[in-house]
């Protein structure tokens, strides 16, 4: 009896040892992706001018972010090939068989590319508060397109709470109109890091002196038909931030899902991410120098004036949060899920909320306080109410399995990698859809 007790308990002591070791992985990935994700929001209106406008290109940010994860996620590709005694030409498309393999990185590469330029315009038209809340919508595109790409089911008090949810959203941003608009209200504005050299100085007068002889706004480009439209009064009205807003809404859930899709695609979901982030980084770093040589007034700006013209210290270590920001998001769509990801967000959604507070100009009214605590208990019920999806449960645990989470099994005899390969017939249940 005693033997049987004591290989029970070394049985049981590896597992849970290894349960709170994957534990402490999902709380430090967690933590590390709300940390950065509020640094990011914070250094965004930081390193803005008065104006609320960026000195900088934006698209610059972005590239020298992507260089970043491209460069650490390729010593890392070269130290898990040199490990597992692979080829080099793993890295890259060695092969012409191996090119649409490779190609379809540039698709979320190209999704987050669209992503990440957005919310420099967000910042500059609305307040983080209010960006935060708003862009709780994302929860609503994530789940429909869970459902339309995933094959992922909801409860029907998930579909109920997303209503609430979105209905909330809008009731909150059409009630608190008067403080859509972002005020500059940060003291200090750190000086740039490069001095202009005498060709940046005579093209900033140039541009300077055709902006304040210019002074159309984007409708005049307009015929005369369209700038009396209905449609465009209320784009105005609404407000442009809200617009760019809820786009980034439906680009982001989409880039997210159709990459964790490719990471835990058939062979792809035992590939090092590191190989994997470096070919999407790859077509991140092109996109983003595209935008600079292919824009005319951007290209003109880097040969003039250099790459960090108008940084400061806020944008550099803008550069580094954003790149290690696009690194949390990866290791928990490969490790973990998309939801996951949009839950820890929500934990940002309240910090910078209470930040807000006594770092911007941030005055909510009651409707405020009566409104945003409806969209945090939507956000709960929705999450509360998750369906267990067995062929998610079991992609899951294949992934602990590759990962070497899981060492052994009741009784280690090919039992539980039939059980892991076998495909699951349960009916669906009929309280989702």
């Amino acid at each position: 009896m005693a033997p049987s007790s004591s290989s029970s308990c070394c049985c049981c002591c590896p597992r849970s040892w290894l349960c709170s070791r994957s534990s402490a992985y999902t709380l430090t990935l967690g933590l590390g992706f709300v940390t950065l994700g509020t640094s990011r929001i914070i250094l965004l209106k930081f390193s803005a001018n008065e104006d609320n406008k960026y000195d900088f290109l934006p698209a610059s940010v972005n590239l020298m972010a992507e260089g970043v994860k491209l460069i650490f996620c390729l010593v890392m590709s070269l130290r898990v090939i040199i490990r597992e005694g692979r080829s080099c030409k793993d890295l890259g498309c060695s092969s012409g068989s191996s090119l649409p393999s490779c190609l379809k990185w540039a698709v979320p590469a190209f999704l987050y590319f669209l992503d990440n330029l957005i919310i420099f315009y967000v910042m500059s038209y609305l307040q983080p508060a209010m960006a935060v809340l708003f862009s709780n919508i994302v929860i609503l595109t994530t789940a429909i397109l869970f459902r339309v790409i995933l094959k992922r089911r909801l409860s029907w008090v998930q579909w109920a709470s997303l209503i609430i949810l979105f209905l909330s959203i809008v009731a909150l941003t059409t009630g608190t109109a008067g403080n859509q608009h972002t005020n500059s209200t940060h003291i200090l504005h750190p000086a740039h890091l490069s001095t202009p050299s005498n060709s940046c100085l005579n093209y900033t007068r140039l541009e300077t002196f055709r902006h304040d002889h210019s002074n159309s706004s984007w409708l005049e480009g307009l015929p005369q038909q369209l700038q009396g439209s209905q449609i465009l009064q209320r784009l105005r009205s609404f407000g442009l931030g809200y617009v760019l807003l809820l786009l980034q809404c439906f680009i982001s859930p989409l880039a997210n899902i159709y990459n964790e899709k490719i990471f835990k695609d058939g062979e792809q979901l035992a590939e090092s991410i590191f190989i994997q982030n470096s070919r999407l980084y790859a077509f991140g770093l092109a996109f983003n120098g595209f935008t600079l040589l292919l824009h005319s007034d951007s290209r003109v700006v880097t040969l003039h004036c250099g790459l960090l013209h108008g940084h400061n210290a806020y944008s550099v270590m803008l550069i580094f949060v954003t790149a290690a920001f696009g690194l949390s998001v990866a290791f928990i769509l490969k490790f973990r899920d998309n939801m996951f990801h949009v839950l820890t967000g929500q934990i940002t959604t309240v910090i910078i909320t209470a930040l807000s507070l006594f770092l911007f100009d941030f005055r909510p009214s009651l409707d405020f306080f009566l409104q945003a605590p409806v969209v945090l208990l939507a956000i709960f019920i929705y999450h509360s109410s998750k369906l267990k999806d067995p062929e998610y449960m079991l992609q899951q645990e294949r992934l602990r399995v590759i990962n070497g989470e899981v060492y052994e099994r009741s009784r280690g005899d090919g039992e539980e990698l039939e059980r892991l390969t076998k495909s699951n017939t349960e009916s669906d249940s009929e309280e989702s859809f």
